[in-house]
């Protein structure tokens, strides 16, 4: 199993608003096994979207999918206007 994690780092007073548009995107495109997490501690306005999927054939497959699905791309729009930075890190479970 493959953890996936797109963190960000949002715009100062746009964290809160960036974690709603994520988690909203991620229940309508029925992302499996979310979760949106805020910073308590380190780096400011960090928000990050993590979900599990099997294997790297299925993270691709997502990616495709959700390039195409319409309400997750209605979902999304404007989101990059909300953050300056970001990566993703993809995590085996041991």
């Amino acid at each position: 199993m493959l953890i996936v994690r797109n963190c960000f780092t949002a715009k100062p007073g746009q964290g809160s608003k960036l974690a709603a548009q994520l988690k909203e995107a991620a229940v309508a495109s029925a992302m499996p096994k979310f979760r949106v997490l805020t910073d308590v501690t380190g780096e400011f306005n960090r928000v990050v979207l993590e979900y599990e999927v099997e294997n790297i054939g299925e993270f691709e497959a997502r990616m495709r999918e959700y390039m195409t699905n319409e309400t997750f791309r209605a979902k999304m729009q404007g989101y990059t206007e909300l953050w300056m930075t970001g990566h993703r890190e993809i995590l085996r479970v041991a």
